[in-house]
């Protein structure tokens, strides 16, 4: 069977859906399954058996034979959290252990790692080797994974497979509670339902206009599906950049949100929240010709595309992918 950790999370549950579209049910669910909110992900899923995290290496231990692999999709991605102990034990510690276990079997192992890597951009978006070790992650959570990624690229004894993704500003169905963390896709909406009108950040920087500011938006259909490219196909091993390669504003995206809706544009600005202002991130875009030599060989959602149905087939609907 295959794990997949991060199972009842935003991600990780598209991951399973989509595992289930391909009619594969041999899956193990691992997470912390504390969240009533959150587990509502994982309804009319199928899969063979669940796990609380915390248990999973003592399952391991008893259980090897059973596992064909692992897509490790679990993390704490709160991106203003500071205790540190928190991303130590849960994005570096428990990762470390998963690729330890592979690495002794001999199983593919992917993992999400994160474009929060690459702080300020001053290195450029490239998924380059050589760059990982020089990079300067903007808040704890970026700096957890780009920690692990440096231990992966520096492992003698690796996984049979291994990948680690690094996901860019990844939107759509299944992100219902995360709250504050949740996309800007997903507060446009509800701000529009709610009040008619949606608030983006103001620029605090000369080089670009309010609401300008550019993300590389990638819609979790396309994420998985990657994901399971790489787990199936099994690529060269090391880090990818996970993103479309174009960079949109957030003001392309609110706008969409409208259109969607059916509804007329009312966009006004507010400045940025101090505790993230120094912080704030105005460009990223995935530098993806790795991914590309992949052969990976779906399109992806356009901005317009992947909003449209994320709006209608599930926001609207308050549906579950």
């Amino acid at each position: 069977m295959i794990i997949v950790t991060g199972a009842a999370g935003f991600i990780g549950s598209c991951m399973i859906r989509l595992l289930n579209n391909y009619e594969f049910t041999e899956i193990l669910a691992v997470d912390d399954f504390s969240s009533e909110e959150k587990n509502k992900n994982l309804l009319n899923k199928d899969f063979q058996g669940y796990l609380e995290r915390d248990k999973l290496f003592d399952w391991l231990s008893t259980n090897a034979n059973a596992v064909s692999g692992i897509i490790h999709l679990g993390a704490r991605t709160d991106t203003v959290e500071q205790d540190w102990s928190i991303f130590q034990n849960l994005n570096i510690d428990y990762s470390k252990k998963l690729w330890q276990f592979c690495a002794k079997q001999q199983l593919p192992f992917v993992y999400a790692s994160s474009a929060a890597t690459y702080g300020n951009g001053s290195f450029g978006f490239v998924d380059d080797h050589t760059v990982s070790s020089k990079l300067k992650p903007l808040n704890p959570y970026g700096r957890s994974k780009n920690d692990f990624d440096v231990w992966a690229l520096n492992q003698k004894e690796q996984p049979s497979f291994w990948a680690g993704l690094k996901f860019f500003n990844v939107y759509g169905p299944n992100e219902y509670h995360k709250g504050r963390m949740a996309s800007v896709v997903y507060h446009t909406y509800n701000k529009v339902v709610e009040t008619g009108k949606m608030s983006l950040f103001r620029s605090h920087n000369e080089k670009f206009k309010d609401g300008e500011q550019l993300r590389d938006f990638i819609y979790v259909k396309d994420v998985v599906e990657i994901c399971w490219h790489m787990f199936t196909s099994q690529p060269k091993n090391g880090l990818y950049n996970i993103g479309t390669g174009k960079a949109r504003s957030f003001n392309d995206l609110a706008k969409n949100t409208f259109v969607s809706l059916g509804k007329e544009v009312q966009i006004d600005y507010i400045d940025i929240p101090q505790d993230i202002r120094q912080f704030y991130q105005y460009f990223t875009e995935a530098k993806v010709d790795k991914l590309e030599k992949t052969d990976y060989p779906n399109p992806f959602y356009t901005l317009e595309e992947g909003i449209y149905d994320y709006v209608v087939n599930y926001l609207l609907e308050n549906r579950y992918w």
